[in-house]
C-alpha cells in the first residue's frame, strides 16, 4: 500500500509550466479570458430551439469570458451554458445597472411580474439624469420666455415714444398756425371787444369826481304823470348851537366878580 502515497513527481526535461491550464476554483491569470465555471441558471428561460424550460437554480458548467464592456468601473462577463434537451448554446451577461443578468440569444426570459414592477421604478440615476433634463429644459423656457417678454416691452416703449412724438409735433404745428393768425388776421369780434372796453373806461373816467367818488345816475321815474310835477324842494334844517344860560345877573344891574382861579 506504500507505493499510492507518492512523494516526489517525475519532470521531464522538456516540461514547460506556462502550459498547463488553471484549475477550476483558482483566480485566473491576466491573460486568460475564458474559463470554466460551475454555476446555477441566474433566472428561468425558455430555449428557442427546441422550447426546452431551464428553470431558475439549475447547474451548468458554463464557460465564463470577460468582455470589454463596462458600467463605470464594473466589468461585464458572459456565460456560456447549452440547452439540457438539444444541446444548443444560450448566453447571458451580467447587467450591473439593474443588479440582474440578462439574456442575450439562445433563450427567452419568462415573464416575471415583480421583475416588471421593480424594472418600472425609477432608478437613482435615472431620477438624477431626468432632473437635470428638466432643469435644462426649464433653464431655456424661461430664457425664451425672457426674450420674449424683452422684445413685447421694447415694443411697446418704442409705441409709446411714437405716440409722444406725434402729438408734441401736434402741439407745435398747432400752436404756430394759432400765433400766424392771431398776428396776421385779428378776429372782428376782438376788435369790436376792445371798442366797447375803451368807451366803458372814458365813461368810467367822466362820471368819476375829483375826489374819486363815483357819481350815481338818476333812474327815470316810472310814472309819466310824476314826471311833469316838479320835485318839492327838501326842508332846510337850520343847525342850533348850544342853549347858552340865560344872564339874569346882568339885567339886574349887578356885576360879578371874576373868579380867581
Amino acid at each position: 500500500m506504500s507505493e499510492r502515497k507518492v512523494l516526489q513527481k517525475y519532470y521531464p526535461p522538456d516540461f514547460d509550466p506556462s502550459k498547463i491550464e488553471r484549475q477550476r476554483g483558482k483566480k485566473p491569470s491576466s491573460g486568460l479570458k475564458n474559463q470554466q465555471v460551475r454555476l446555477m441558471a441566474p433566472f428561468s428561460m425558455r430555449c428557442t430551439s427546441c422550447g426546452e424550460y431551464v428553470y431558475k437554480g439549475r447547474k451548468f458548467n458554463a464557460r465564463k469570458e470577460t468582455t470589454e464592456e463596462k458600467y463605470y468601473a464594473i466589468t461585464i462577463y458572459r456565460f456560456y451554458i447549452r440547452c439540457t434537451r438539444c444541446s444548443a448554446e444560450i448566453t447571458f451577461k451580467t447587467d450591473p445597472k439593474n443588479m440582474d443578468y440578462e439574456c442575450e440569444r439562445g433563450a427567452k426570459r419568462n415573464f416575471e411580474p415583480w421583475r416588471e414592477a421593480k424594472l418600472a421604478e425609477e432608478t437613482e440615476e435615472e431620477r438624477l439624469d431626468r432632473l437635470e433634463k428638466e432643469e435644462n429644459e426649464r433653464d431655456a423656457m424661461k430664457e425664451l420666455e425672457q426674450k420674449t417678454m424683452d422684445a413685447k416691452t421694447e415694443m411697446a416703449i418704442a409705441d409709446a415714444l411714437d405716440d409722444v412724438r406725434t402729438r408734441n409735433a401736434q402741439r407745435e404745428r398747432a400752436d404756430v398756425d394759432g400765433a400766424m393768425s392771431s398776428v396776421a388776421v385779428p378776429k372782428k369780434d376782438d376788435e369790436e371787444e376792445m371798442i366797447e372796453r375803451e368807451i366803458a373806461e372814458q365813461a368810467r373816467l367822466a362820471f368819476q369826481s375829483a375826489t374819486g367818488e363815483r357819481i350815481k345816475r338818476l333812474e327815470p321815474e316810472e310814472n309819466a304823470d310824476d314826471a311833469d310835477v316838479a320835485p318839492a324842494p327838501a326842508p332846510v334844517r337850520k343847525l342850533q348851537g348850544k342853549k347858552g344860560k340865560k344872564d339874569y345877573a346882568g339885567l339886574l344891574g349887578i356885576k360879578k366878580k371874576p373868579s380867581l382861579v
